[in-house]
């Protein structure tokens, strides 16, 4: 699968002078939500991710998401896993929580999905709300994984349909070049 083809064609990918989410600033961005609002692209990205979990050996039986953003994408890698889907979001405290109707039994093994991985922060989030709530992660899967390493994710096994690298700075190092270019907030 040409992920980066799909993110063209939904015209989810950008380039310029971006503020991620991570803090980092970047040239290019892949707008996910632009790609995951078109049903035919997000089903065959949910059948993609739920066979590479599949084929990893990985059984879960709940996928979760982080809020907002993961909350569709865990609906479709779930509907191909046959798991239940859920969400954690925002708790006012830095943190994330899940929805008092979501309800994990203790040690059940649930994945954690995100669309684009730069540093894991928010998806870690979702991991340690689930966690809290008696889960147990076995492995986190994302459409783009962004890390300059490949690997685990602090431990937790990962799986990513591609692994693209663009080149991102912290505020204090950005290249005169990017920071010529206007600055869009993600």
């Amino acid at each position: 699968m040409d992920v980066l083809a799909l993110y063209r064609e939904a015209g989810a990918y950008h380039e310029g002078h971006f503020l991620l989410a991570s803090g980092r600033h970047s040239p290019k961005f892949l707008q996910s939500t632009t790609l995951l609002q078109h049903p035919h692209l997000t089903e065959q990205i949910g059948r993609a991710l739920a066979g590479k979990l599949r084929e990893a050996g990985v059984q879960a039986s709940v996928t979760v998401g982080p809020a907002m953003g993961g909350v569709v994408l865990a609906y479709e890698v779930a509907r191909h896993l046959g798991t239940r889907a859920i969400f954690a979001e925002k708790d006012g405290r830095g943190g994330m929580k899940l929805r008092e109707a979501f309800t994990l039994q203790p040690g059940e093994p649930f994945v954690a999905v995100e669309d684009v991985l730069t540093t894991g922060g928010s998806v870690l989030k979702a991991v340690r709300a689930a966690e809290a709530a008696g889960g147990r992660c076995v492995a986190v899967a994302c459409i783009v994984d962004r890390r300059q390493e490949e690997g685990p994710l602090e431990g937790y096994p990962l799986v990513s349909l591609t692994h693209l690298t663009f080149d991102t700075y912290l505020p204090g190092e950005v290249p005169e070049w990017l920071a010529a270019r206007p600055l869009r907030e993600i």
